[in-house]
């Protein structure tokens, strides 16, 4: 198994990479198998924090609106990985969301990882769960504040190791690094007969937000338009 790699974990507005926004990137410089650098930062998605994931991560809006913009983010990210394979657990979902913010972004990002839930697929296959915090539970690893990215970064490459040590050599070709494949859908940018109908509503509605527009895509645009439309009506 390589000792030199990157941890990370992603927590994001909900499941879809192309619908949903990263809010959180935490990162972990893994060197002959021990941390020697942590990175880690909030997004200003410029839209409210839903309230599960609100309740799921702690993070508020006040917190959301205290991070950085995307690119800013991604940026500092791809710095700190430099070229370094990646690690996370479930880190195939990880890498979507980061490779679709990087592309929206125009930045590029391809990765080799290791997986520890597959991993822990192929050599723990009688646990009932196989879960970050379950298996943090297993090892005894303290998982630090549970869906905070830097926290789950750190928790996956404690358990990396610890998996590693316990069957490395019982089962070593679950340790081979993989590609991270994940399509980016080409997105058409709002048009500009959008950005005119979404502002009217807005400013008809008296509805106050804190998404910028002018960065939306046309998909997104369409659901919040039909979104105000269900709640407050047309415009009369």
């Amino acid at each position: 198994m390589v000792d030199e790699y990157v941890a990370v974990d992603v927590e994001t507005t909900g499941l879809s990479p192309e619908r949903d926004r990263l809010l959180e990137i935490g990162a972990v410089l893994v060197q002959n198998g021990k941390v020697s650098k942590t990175w880690g930062t909030l997004i200003d998605t410029g839209q409210p924090v839903p309230p599960r994931i609100r309740e799921l991560t702690g993070i508020t809006d006040e917190m959301r609106k205290s991070g950085v913009p995307v690119r800013e983010a991604v940026r500092g990210f791809l710095e700190f990985r430099g070229r370094l394979p990646l690690a996370g657990h479930n880190i195939p979902f990880d890498f979507a969301f980061l490779k679709q913010a990087a592309v929206r972004e125009g930045m590029e990002l391809e990765a080799e990882a290791l997986d520890t839930l597959k991993i822990a697929r192929k050599t723990l296959p009688y646990l009932p769960s196989k879960s970050l915090s379950a298996l943090c539970a297993l090892y005894r690893i303290h998982p630090g504040s549970a869906h905070r990215a830097q926290d789950d970064a750190m928790a996956a490459h404690e358990l990396l190791q610890k998996l590693w040590a316990e069957y490395g050599q019982q089962v070593p070709d679950a340790f081979v690094l993989q590609n991270l494949f994940y399509t980016v859908k080409k997105q058409s940018p709002i048009t500009n007969r959008q950005k005119g109908y979404l502002k009217d509503l807005l400013k008809y509605h008296k509805i106050k937000t804190d998404i910028c527009i002018e960065d939306m895509t046309k998909s997104e645009a369409s659901r919040m338009i039909d979104r105000i439309l269900l709640e407050h009506g047309r415009i009369m």
